[in-house]
């Protein structure tokens, strides 16, 4: 039996937040939403997510900060996938070395992040490898 898995979307931009969590929620993901780093890590501290999705550039709290207090953890930290309009290379190595799971570059494809999501936090556990 499928468990729910529950992933946290953290964005400014209102579009993006709402495209992820209606194609997340059609594939059985329970989706939490935030609209900024305070937020967001308020959020993850309470729910425990399976997954972030966090964008670099949000008000209050950087992606980068989130991930890094994310990654931090002793214990229950959650996979991450940072998304960015931004094309710098010096940025996906920092976040690599901050230990993202995975940098996907906006505007990107749907199917992109979803291969991203399911590999990262499968509903089926069978499926992981």
């Amino acid at each position: 039996m499928a468990t729910t898995k529950t992933v946290l979307i953290m964005d400014d931009d209102a579009e993006i937040v709402s495209a992820l969590r209606i194609v997340l929620e059609t594939k059985n993901y329970r989706v939490l939403t935030a609209m900024d780093g305070n937020t967001g890590l308020a959020l993850a501290e309470r729910e425990q997510p399976d997954l972030v999705v966090v964008d670099m550039i949000m008000p209050k709290k950087s992606g980068f900060l989130v991930l890094e207090k994310l990654k931090s953890r002793k214990d229950d930290r959650p996979r991450i996938i940072m998304i960015t309009a931004n094309e710098g290379s010096r940025h996906r190595a920092y976040a690599e070395m901050l230990g993202v799971d995975d940098y996907i570059r906006k505007p990107f494809a749907m199917d992109r992040f979803l291969e991203s999501v399911e590999r990262l936090c499968p509903l089926n556990e069978e499926a992981a490898e």
